[in-house]
């Protein structure tokens, strides 16, 4: 599948690590329009050119981190727990897979999210 131009992401799965982050985002029809790679400091750089946007991230560390960041750009982020994003990969544990499942599991109406904690 290829990145097309004129489709917009509304949700966007995003798998971090320690150097390169992993997108995976999906239009309003749910079909894919957005796959990419990150380095760290390019993060918020693209957030910044983004229409609002839901945001999914796994709830760690650094996770509560990027979701202030991100949220402080306007965007909807929701943290959710490894264990619940775990039932949604679909293939082998790999960044791409990862990323692709927390786009699916946020868009959950079941689905349980972790408050995002503040810096203190």
């Amino acid at each position: 599948m290829k990145n097309t131009a004129k489709a917009v992401p509304v949700t966007i799965g995003l798998d971090i690590a320690k150097n390169v982050f992993q997108m995976h985002g999906v239009d309003a029809a749910g079909q894919f329009v957005l796959r990419r790679k990150l380095s760290r400091g390019d993060v918020l750089e693209f957030f910044k050119g983004q229409p609002k946007v839901l945001v999914g991230i796994e709830a760690c560390g650094t996770g509560h981190y990027w979701a202030r960041e991100i949220a402080a750009l306007g965007h909807e982020v929701k943290l959710l727990q490894p264990t619940y994003v775990k039932p949604y990969v679909k293939r082998g544990k790999t960044d791409a897979a990862d990323a692709e499942a927390i786009c699916e599991a946020v868009t959950r109406p079941t689905m349980h999210f972790v408050p995002i904690k503040t810096p203190e």
